[in-house]
């Protein structure tokens, strides 16, 4: 189960705004606006949520389900604009 909190942590993380998750998912900008402010899992038609996620994790985004520390994402891979090159 997805939360709106996943969904903005997830566009974060890619540096994504709304309107580049709207493009990459098929799903209207007006649409995610909506899911977005709500807090909790999101309240949406399976279509709409599998949209999002199959857009976010073609990006390179994990979601972390619920197992005791509350549900969370991360990034498959490093994205290269936010790696260190001074190591």
């Amino acid at each position: 189960m997805l939360t709106s909190e996943q969904i903005r942590a997830a566009r974060a993380l890619l540096r994504w705004e709304q309107k580049d998750l709207a493009s990459a998912s098929g799903v209207s900008l007006p649409t995610i606006k909506r899911l977005e402010a709500k807090p909790g899992p999101l309240n949406a038609h399976g279509p709409t949520i599998d949209a999002l996620s199959r857009a976010l994790g073609e990006a390179g985004v994990q979601f972390i389900p619920e197992n005791g520390g509350g549900p969370g994402v991360r990034l498959r891979y490093p994205s290269h604009s936010l790696a260190r090159t001074d190591q």
